[in-house]
């Protein structure tokens, strides 16, 4: 379970090859290429790490397939677990693969995704279709996906739950001038079934303890339904520099809004050095039913106290640098790239008290934590 939260964390990063080229909007296959990873999360007490492999093959002119693997190793003493549990390790692993096909103006996407914990199970399908228009300027591209989990407790052989999730998104992708370009997204998430994590609990008053307090499992809502609008803006300076910004809008059912904003800036130096700069800020407001300290047992129908559903803001600095490597002598290789992206990660909670201080109760000092996020990876085209 922690490393699928941790997940959520880094899909808020810049994680894809580092490039200074503007992106093109006609219908294409991707490149063949394949990717060997290292990435390493540590910060907040957990350290998560491992490798990944990417291979993309074309088949023909209108077929192109991919596949994934994917492994994170976790070592987790978190303030949650160091508070209400024992620190613990283990490993998560995913595969995925996807296909697409090309068709005229019109290309479209198969894929398959698959992971696996030793608490949590999950497997998604999603297929997505993009259609070029007004010559190519302007791309429009609808998605689906649906994900069926299985929710265990370690420990708890009688424990297991199950969440469906859907998932539907538009995007609009328009070239604006010869150095522009702007995309204009929006998603909505359905998610239904066991929706908490069944490790955690959440504390209330009782003077009857000797803390001042005692816990009792959280209870969330068995829906959920979540929305999120973005728009993005990159421009192409005159010395193949480019810079971007992003802002995105996030509201669902459960109370929370939320708002993150990014600038970029990629700059290439010579004919093999391209670096990039990045600021992420995200700021959110707390669920509905969420408190650091609830004022008495079963005090309401729904109860959290997962930091993630608190109100927080976190800053997000990020670094990267790719080196181009080309050899005329390399008879099956196009061109291979050596690439590291580097993110520092700062959150500050405004309403989850770090309990393992000793203060008075709902005095406690609240928590903060920083995060290094880094990724080494090897990238060769055919």
């Amino acid at each position: 379970m922690a490393v699928t939260e941790i997940k959520q964390t880094n899909r808020l990063l810049l994680i894809g090859s580092l490039t200074a080229a503007l992106p093109v909007l006609a219908a294409q296959l991707p490149e063949e290429r394949a990717d060997a990873m290292y990435h390493l999360y540590d910060g907040g007490g957990v350290t998560v790490s491992g490798p990944s492999i990417l291979v993309r093959k074309q088949f023909g002119e209108s077929i192109s397939a991919s596949a994934n693997y994917y492994v994170d190793a976790i070592s987790s003493a978190s303030i949650d677990v160091v508070t209400t549990a024992s620190p613990y390790t283990e490993n998560r692993t995913e595969i995925s693969a996807s296909v697409d096909y090309l068709y005229g103006d019109s290309q479209m996407n198969l894929g398959y995704t698959s992971s696996e914990e030793s608490d949590y199970s999950a497997d998604a399908v999603h297929f997505s279709i993009g259609q070029d228009l007004l010559g190519d300027l302007t791309n429009v591209t609808l998605g689906y996906s649906r994900g069926s989990d299985e929710v265990r407790r370690n420990g708890d052989a009688d424990f297991s739950d199950e969440v469906t999730r859907n998932s539907f998104s538009l995007a609009l992708n328009q070239v604006v001038t010869a150095n522009t370009l702007f995309a204009l997204s929006w998603e909505t998430i359905a998610d239904e079934g066991f929706l908490n994590n069944p490790y955690r609990s959440v504390r209330y008053l009782d003077a009857s303890s000797p803390a001042g307090y005692s816990f009792e499992s959280e209870i969330y809502p068995r829906t959920r339904t979540s929305n999120a609008l973005s728009a993005r803006l990159r421009y192409h300076l005159p010395y193949r520099a480019a810079i971007s910004g992003e802002y995105r809008y996030f509201s669902d059912t459960w109370g929370i809004t939320a708002h993150n904003s990014e600038l970029g800036y990629t700059h290439p130096l010579g004919d093999n050095w391209t670096f990039d700069l990045s600021y992420r800020y995200y700021t959110q407001n707390a669920a509905d039913f969420y408190s650091d300290l609830f004022p008495r047992v079963q005090s309401q129908n729904y109860l959290a106290r997962d930091k993630e559903l608190s109100s927080y803001s976190s800053h997000s600095v990020g670094f990267g640098m790719s080196y181009k490597l080309q050899r005329e002598s390399w008879k099956l290789l196009d061109s291979a790239s050596l690439n590291l992206a580097y993110n520092y990660l700062y959150f500050n909670y405004r309403d989850f008290r770090d309990i393992s201080q000793s203060e008075a109760v709902g005095q406690e000092p609240l928590y903060e934590l920083s995060a290094n996020v880094m990724r080494l990876y090897l990238s060769v085209y055919y």
